[in-house]
């Protein structure tokens, strides 16, 4: 059996963006101290933790030390390089594992894990070459989506082909890296499974959220989801698979698209607390954040209960581009919740906050959360 980290204890975060910041918040409500490493100064994880690194991943030194003045180390984002995360488990367990993390942070290996299992995905191929994308394009067929195969997110490193014309244009615009084609998908709903299991391989999952995007960036999550209530419980038996196929100890977000012929397929794995899972924070008896504390500490699993329907609406860098937004109209909507993650980044598509609103029905908590953000720029 796992052993249990009590608090009083430091956790480890790598990275220092929203998702540590949140995570940082809701360790140190349960009693912990929480320490950072990221190459930022100022960060928005650093401004709530109890010590903040500032080193490059590349620094295993630093990383060496960091991981001796820590029980337990976990990160907040893909990206981090596997050198990094050795160093460390070679002195305190990381939680997910590095194996975990490998899979997920690159699409050809997790579309590869997902295939190897029998999961359903959209029909993919991969491609390293210009030549290996022409044929990869030719069996996945067209319309098809060509993603760079690492260091994508929010749509980055995303271009649609339509005709075979298009082929050589986009392998320049992706750098000439590696790549995996999937076939486009007709959608009827995009919609994310949030779970976390346990150090014992205890599982508890939120019921599944649905998801808007604009632009390829989340504009709107609802929960329940409008979906039938067999493709919910596919869902959930589909992030139950993935956990244990990954011996998982963390939060974990599945997203999947639902096309228009009622099939349900992963998109993709994201190994960590998701952005669709911050309205977990207002609306669900406990947090997705308080479960990534529990999981990784060895602790038992809160209650994934949401009781009520909810809504978030995020909040992008473009709401500061004439200036402040105006929290005092949408804070007049008594009944949202602000969150806001600690720097001000007016580019567009940065993800700076969030509004949640609880409700009778999804229609109301979304109706509010939307009129509370207009307001913003009244």
């Amino acid at each position: 059996m796992s052993r249990v980290i009590g608090p009083g204890a430091a956790l480890g975060v790598l990275g220092s963006g929203q998702l540590g910041r949140m995570f940082a918040l809701a360790a140190r409500r349960m009693g912990y101290r929480v320490h950072t490493f990221s190459p930022e100064e100022d960060s928005p994880t650093g401004q709530v933790a109890d010590l903040e690194v500032t080193a490059p991943y590349e620094d295993l030194d630093a990383l060496r030390t960091f991981a001796g003045g820590v029980e337990v180390v976990t990160f907040e984002f893909e990206n981090v390089p596997s050198e990094a995360v050795d160093a460390i488990e070679a002195l305190a367990p990381v939680r997910p594992s590095g194996v975990a993390l490998h899979t997920a942070q690159e699409r050809a290996r997790e579309k590869t894990f997902l295939a190897d299992r029998g999961i359903p995905t959209a029909p993919f191929a991969r491609a390293a070459t210009l030549d290996e994308l022409w044929e990869a394009v030719a069996r996945v067929g067209t319309p098809a989506v060509i993603k760079t195969a690492a260091f994508g997110y929010d749509g980055k490193g995303q271009h649609k082909v339509t005709t075979p014309a298009d082929i050589e244009h986009i392998w320049t615009a992706i750098g000439h890296q590696e790549a995996v084609v999937e076939k486009f998908i007709s959608l009827q709903a995009e919609i994310s499974v949030v779970a976390a299991r346990g150090a014992t391989g205890e599982v508890a999952e939120y019921i599944p959220f649905e998801n808007r995007h604009r632009n390829h960036i989340l504009d709107v999550t609802t929960v329940p989801a409008a979906i039938p209530p067999a493709i919910a419980a596919q869902a959930a038996e589909i992030t139950r698979e993935i956990l244990r196929g990954l011996q998982y100890v963390g939060v974990l977000c599945v997203e999947f698209f639902l096309s228009t012929d009622g099939e349900l397929l992963v998109n993709e794995i994201a190994p960590r607390p998701h952005n669709s899972g911050h309205l977990t924070i207002d609306a669900a008896l406990t947090s997705q954040f308080e479960q990534q504390v529990r999981a990784i500490c060895g602790l038992p699993l809160g209650s994934p209960e949401i009781p009520r329907p909810a809504a978030m609406a995020n909040l992008l860098g473009e709401l500061w581009v004439d200036g402040e937004p105006n929290w005092a109209a949408a804070c007049r909507f008594t009944d949202v919740k602000l969150h806001l993650y600690g720097k001000t980044d007016p580019r567009p598509g940065r993800k700076m906050g969030h509004l949640t609103a609880v409700a009778r029905t999804v229609e109301e908590a979304q109706d509010r959360v939307l009129a509370a953000r207009d307001a913003l720029l009244i």
